[in-house]
């Protein structure tokens, strides 16, 4: 080989040499990528649990807020010999349950591998500082600070909803958000508000040695990235009056909701028997019993339940025959202890003046009279058949929000059900049916079914004289924006102008100045100009069940209430005095001494024995 083949090959050996340096130079000291990922086996990543954020009420009121929580936590894998009889004593423990959770973790130690597991969940403060100071005895076993939800108000499970550890069927449906050990909202606000309220997890990266024990922090902790806290909500709750709610609906089976006429916001929810914040506190301990109560205290009746309305709904009715052009305020009607309608059949009515006009009907609550205006609505000539009238009849009770979603952002709201004439025809023939064969629709039975939030609506939508907003439990506030279908009027089909006809007549029931009477004199508060309207609906489980709306002042309609209470009667009886209770609560801040017997006899009456569990 001559002397200038030789230098070439040492020249291009030098040359690839000094690449290949400079590639290696690069990979370990410039770029780190490499040693990250060799180092990925011995790396630790301790999660940092963010802080959820806090629930407010409309004042400022926090309704659920955080404390601190101590776990003992364990990894399998760092786990060395250690004195069983000094461990369970630290931790108050008995030595059986130490034992049984290690052969757990040995069982499954492959799919385990070096995860960290809860052992102990919420141990007193005393003992998590009794162990922190000899932890050291015991590798693999560490004490964790994490937060845990607290409630200064009793301001209703079934509102606020509970929060529990992600299961695996969760995590499946939401792939990379959650992870074994992590909490979510499962119900309530909690969880129509989860993606804000849970905040973004940080973590603490440490490096560990040859035996697998933990030595320091990586990289100077310049690895470790910080939890962000939830975003903080506030509702348009008042937390008084659902907590006033509550106590009104002790030994009750019903719901209470309280609407902000011109706003939709949602003031109280009071859904009973429900869930205390006791029991929300600790739901894994509670959740047994809850779900195997016979009164369903997890079922929140405000959005879930499907009642008939009762006498509530002949409001409807009217301002349907009023738009229709079939009904005027002055027409009289009789009705002599109800309605005959053929075949020696009777829709029955309690006794009353006869004949009435259209205020003193509805301040009477009269049957018979509704039972005229829906035969009118449904025979109106205008209509080529009963059906078409029928259809058109539902159009304007669905524009109501009945016979669908109303579109809350409170979830498992349900819709209800209005029946369609296709749905009478399949039963009895498109001729088969008529007027009397739906005449229960006139009072708000028969196939009608509706909740309690949307007979509330109702009450806020006649308050506002035609047009509601769509009830609603959250407000804007920092970083949570509602959609703004929540600030939109929704218009009736019924012109604004003939509602003051029908608000005077509820005027009359609470108040009276009518020729007949009327049946919510227990609602009357002297000053509050309260308009209400009383409901008895038919129950096939037993007694009827009582039903009552009101709205305050009448003119300055600032808060509109719907009662339902399962079995109790009389809508004048039991619903009636709970509502104007929250209602003079709500606008006054505390009940006139003269009706202090009333709160007294809602309060001491238990009405529970009379539901049907079965």
């Amino acid at each position: 080989m001559d002397l200038s083949r030789k230098n070439k090959l040492l020249i291009g050996l030098g040359a690839v040499t000094a690449v290949l340096l400079v590639k290696l130079f690069s990979i370990q000291i410039i770029h780190d990528e490499y040693k990250k990922s060799s180092d990925n086996n011995s790396m630790v990543y301790e999660t940092i649990y963010p802080t959820r954020g806090i629930i407010y009420d409309r004042n400022g009121e926090i309704l659920v807020g955080n404390k601190t929580a101590y776990d003992i936590i364990v990894t399998p894998r760092e786990v060395k010999a250690f004195d069983t009889l000094a461990l369970a004593a630290a931790l108050d423990v008995d030595v059986q349950f130490i034992r049984d959770r290690m052969a757990y973790y040995r069982k499954y130690r492959s799919s385990i591998g070096y995860q960290s597991q809860t052992m102990i969940k919420q141990i007193p403060p005393q003992t998590y500082m009794r162990f922190a100071e000899i932890q050291y005895k015991f590798p693999g076993f560490k004490g964790q600070l994490r937060s845990i939800r607290d409630y200064p108000v009793d301001a209703g499970g079934n509102l606020l909803g509970y929060v529990s550890e992600v299961d695996a069927d969760y995590m499946k449906q939401h792939p990379g958000e959650y992870r074994s050990g992590d909490y979510i909202g499962r119900t309530g606000i909690e969880a129509a508000r989860e993606r804000e309220l849970r905040g973004t997890k940080g973590y603490h990266v440490y490096l560990r040695d040859s035996h697998n024990q933990i030595q320091t922090a990586y990289n100077n902790g310049e690895m470790d990235v910080e939890a962000i806290p939830g975003d903080d909500i506030v509702t348009t709750i008042d937390a008084q009056l659902q907590n006033y709610g509550q106590m009104l609906m002790q030994n009750k089976v019903g719901s209470v909701v309280a609407i902000e006429p011109h706003t939709g916001e949602i003031l109280a929810m009071v859904s009973s028997p429900g869930i205390s914040v006791d029991q929300l506190a600790d739901i894994g301990q509670h959740y047994n019993d809850l779900i195997n109560d016979p009164y369903r205290p997890m079922f929140n009746r405000t959005v879930m339940a499907s009642y008939p309305p009762g006498s509530v709904f002949k409001l409807v009715n009217g301002l349907i025959g009023l738009e229709e052009g079939v009904l005027q305020p002055s027409d009289k009607y009789p009705c002599s202890h109800g309605f005959p309608y053929g075949n020696g059949r009777r829709l029955g009515c309690h006794g009353h003046a006869s004949p009435l006009a259209l205020l003193d009907a509805i301040a009477t609550s009269c049957n018979g009279y509704f039972c005229y205006v829906f035969r009118n609505i449904l025979e109106n000539r205008k209509y080529a058949s009963i059906q078409d009238a029928f259809d058109k009849w539902r159009e304007y009770v669905t524009s109501f929000g009945f016979g669908r979603k109303l579109g809350s952002d409170f979830p498992s709201e349900l819709g209800g059900n209005i029946p369609t004439s296709a749905y009478y025809n399949k039963a009895y023939g498109r001729k088969g049916w008529r007027f009397q064969t739906i005449i229960s629709l006139s009072i708000g039975q028969g196939e009608i079914g509706v909740t309690p939030l949307q007979i509330a609506n109702l009450c806020a939508t006649v308050a506002n004289r035609g047009w509601y907003i769509i009830p609603h439990i959250i407000k804007d506030s920092r970083n949570v924006t509602i959609d703004d279908k929540y600030k939109e009027r929704q218009y009736t089909l019924v012109d604004t102008m003939n509602f003051k006809k029908v608000i005077n007549g509820m005027y009359m029931a609470v108040n009276g100045g009518g020729a007949a009477g009327g049946t919510a004199y227990a609602a009357a508060v002297p000053g509050l100009d309260i308009c209400g309207k009383t409901g008895t609906a038919q129950n096939p489980r037993g007694a009827d069940n009582s039903v009552f709306i009101c709205f305050a002042p009448k003119d300055d309609p600032k808060i509109a209430i719907a009662a339902y209470i399962e079995n109790a009667g009389f809508g004048a009886t039991w619903a009636c005095p709970i509502a104007s209770l929250m209602v003079e609560k709500y606008l006054t801040g505390d009940i006139r001494p003269e009706r202090k017997y009333v709160e007294d006899r809602i309060l001491q009456a238990d009405l529970m024995s009379r539901v049907k569990t079965d």
